[in-house]
């Protein structure tokens, strides 16, 4: 996938709903796209297309008249259904995945967080190489998947050697992670880390934290490596760590191509999840569910994990305090509403955050070190 320099114009296809389309929106920004027209349905699931056959006939004319470099679908498309699309339609098609799979490849910027873009996009071909090579051997026009005159076998295993040399420098660079985790142990350094979906304030509040002028956007996926800096609170210095920030429907293929970025998670005291209280509260309830779910499936132990409702000087009191209890945080005494623009809260966060690190039962160095040596082997 080639990093674009000047934006190339788009039809979005996306979910008749007001919260799918904002998003889907910000994801093509994110990836350098001017939409040009927006395509809303209720369904994206149709067996053929995607979409319905009427619908491919008001897409043909529209491609004809306004002359888009690319189709985005604002969903997971088969590779059918994507070479349907895109020999119907003569045009190159992205789903939702092979988009935030651009966005991932425009941010990545260490040697790390490049490494583990490769390896996404590396397991997102392997998933469609099956339906790939049988299309291209009924005689179906390959160029439109990709994947020239490759036979199943070369083709699996070309992939599968490039995954493998990807997967042992990523394997490196957790080891080294888990160095420097055992060195900060020694020294006796506490840890905490930011979280949460993807735009939410996570980088605002590093930088208010520590001092830090790390790059702000509103921007998805801004941060894909991790950043580590020091930041004082009145008993303790803490090292916190800024992370990848979550989607919705993200690929379990793609948080595990970034494992040794989420990894910190697990060995991190604190994890301080951050969410934007001044999204609608049908946005803040799906990004909230996401966060919740990703961080489960990471493994995270849900008893260090502190809440906090940033961008709470956009939004009344009443209204935090009832989105909270939406949330089902309010019976939760690890939750505040902050501002990482203005400052509200901070110092109550720091207290916040002291309190739940002295609270937290002591990790004994050996099982801290055959665990690092447990979750630092990659699997297939």
């Amino acid at each position: 996938m080639a990093v674009k320099t000047l934006k190339d114009s788009a039809i979005l296809i996306t979910y008749d709903k007001e919260d799918a389309t904002k998003e889907a929106l910000a994801l093509c920004e994110a990836a350098g796209y001017d939409i040009r027209k927006i395509i809303k349905q209720k369904f994206l699931n149709k067996a053929k297309f995607g979409v319905g056959e009427g619908k491919v006939e008001e897409l043909k004319e529209l491609v004809n008249s306004l002359r888009p470099d690319v189709i985005i679908y604002d969903e997971i498309l088969k590779p059918s259904q994507n070479y349907n699309l895109a020999s119907t339609l003569k045009m190159r098609v992205l789903d939702r995945e092979a988009l935030i799979l651009e966005i991932f490849e425009r941010r990545a910027r260490s040697s790390e967080s490049i490494l583990q873009v490769k390896l996404a996009q590396l397991r997102y071909e392997m998933s469609r190489a099956k339906e790939k090579v049988r299309l291209a051997k009924m005689g179906e026009q390959p160029g439109f998947m990709g994947i020239g005159k490759f036979e199943v076998d070369v083709y699996s295993n070309d992939i599968k050697n490039r995954m493998n040399s990807t997967k042992s420098k990523l394997q490196k660079s957790s080891r080294q992670r888990a160095l420097h985790r055992q060195a900060r142990k020694r020294i006796g350094f506490k840890t905490a880390s930011l979280s949460g979906y993807t735009s939410a304030g996570k980088t605002t509040l590093f930088n208010m934290l520590t001092g830090e002028n790390k790059e702000e956007s509103p921007n998805l996926f801004t941060t894909l490596s991790t950043t580590t800096r020091k930041f004082r609170l009145q008993k303790m210095e803490v090292l916190i760590s800024d992370t990848v920030g979550f989607i919705s429907k993200l690929p379990a293929y793609m948080i595990d191509a970034f494992k040794s970025t989420l990894e910190e998670l697990n060995y991190t005291d604190i994890v301080i999840v951050v969410i934007d209280v001044n999204d609608t509260i049908l946005e803040l309830k799906k990004k909230f569910r996401s966060c919740v779910t990703t961080l489960d499936e990471i493994g995270v132990d849900k008893d260090k994990i502190i809440f906090v409702l940033n961008k709470s000087d956009l939004v009344s009191e009443e209204e935090v305090n009832y989105k909270a209890d939406q949330l089902g945080l309010k019976d939760n005494k690890k939750w505040l509403p902050i501002s990482s623009v203005t400052g509200q809260n901070i110092s109550k966060l720091k207290d916040l955050i002291q309190q739940a690190i002295e609270d937290r039962p002591k990790l004994n160095a050996k099982d801290e070190v055959v665990k690092q040596e447990i979750e630092i082997n990659y699997e297939d």
